[in-house]
């Protein structure tokens, strides 16, 4: 039988951002309850070494960090329930989310962190090689090619960016693009041009990650040249899909207003959208940084906004009375 669940502080997402909403949201008395959607603990769940959040001088697993920020939100009064949510109504307040089973979700305010997959390109090898030499985030895992060879794949801002970090740790670094010209900024694109590290493969579609080696991992791509059919291979030892980021948002699409390829808009510099009391926290807003540690910095940010909106409607409440 369909219930209703109704809280103070309603947070829908439960990575980084969710959980650090979770975690304030409780100790400041909102009771808040995470409907955590079709992956709990978001992308860090399917992330193995993580060496880049601070506080821990050791490698850390990805899913044994997102299960301690669990219990520590559980531990301080956050409830979790594990559901989908098929249907939003945000005209008023309470703001009102149903579910796949039917039960409703009602919060005086309500914290978005759907967060954000990487787009991947469905090739041959490329998910039996995730994190064994595939990756689609050169921020997270460049510093493990260090002095080796790798390749970014794609032509946008994404993929050039990629392709000059990773500048910082190797020295050969192809960038590999199906067309003659990229998408990128201009300026993106003179850095490229002018960095010595970094060659380019124009006119030219990956057809296979190639794994190998005992612990496998990536050998190399096959790759095939889109004018004249010549196929080759190039040995190297990281490549990086950088062909952009898919934010879940699509059920807000007429509720919410969203910018360039479906990132919430938000108040710049914090985590308020165009609705009072509805915040949005990480890589759901985020279409720049994409880190654990600055989702997490956001919905701390959301959960403080929030419980200060809480006080202001109380307050006018009384005033009003």
């Amino acid at each position: 039988m369909a219930e209703t669940h109704k809280t103070k502080m309603l947070i829908l997402g439960s990575g980084p951002a969710g959980l650090s909403a979770a975690i304030y949201g409780a100790r400041a008395g909102l009771e808040p309850i995470v409907v955590q959607g079709l992956q709990p603990g978001g992308q860090l769940t399917i992330t193995t070494d993580v060496e880049n959040y601070p506080g821990f001088r050791d490698v850390i697993q990805g899913p044994w960090l997102m299960d301690e920020m669990q219990a520590q939100a559980e531990k301080v009064g956050t409830r979790f329930i594990f559901d989908t949510i098929v249907d939003v109504d945000f005209s008023r307040r309470p703001f009102r989310m149903t579910g796949d089973g039917g039960d409703v979700y009602e919060g005086d305010t309500l914290v978005i962190a759907t967060g954000a997959q990487a787009k991947w390109l469905g090739l041959p090898g490329e998910e039996e090689l995730s994190g064994k030499g595939v990756s689609a985030c050169a921020t997270c895992d460049g510093f493990f090619y260090r002095g080796k060879k790798v390749a970014v794949i794609g032509g946008g801002n994404t993929a050039v960016e990629e392709a000059l970090y990773m500048t910082n740790h190797s020295d050969d670094v192809t960038l590999i693009h199906r067309r003659d010209s990229l998408r990128a900024e201009k300026i993106l694109q003179e850095r490229l041009f002018a960095n010595p590290k970094i060659s380019v493969l124009w006119n030219t579609n990956v057809e296979r990650f190639v794994g190998g080696g005992e612990p496998v991992g990536l050998v190399g791509l096959d790759l095939v040249d889109t004018q004249t059919g010549a196929k080759s291979h190039l040995a190297l030892d990281g490549a990086f899909v950088a062909i952009g980021h898919a934010p879940a948002t699509e059920i807000f699409k007429g509720h919410l207003d969203l910018i360039d390829g479906g990132y919430i808009e938000v108040e710049p510099g914090t985590p308020k959208t165009k609705i009072p009391g509805l915040f949005a926290c990480g890589d759901v807003m985020d279409h720049v940084y994409r880190q654990a540690v600055t989702a997490a910095g956001t919905g701390c940010m959301a959960a403080l906004d929030a419980e200060r909106f809480l006080a202001e409607q109380e307050f006018e409440q009384i005033a009003a009375e």
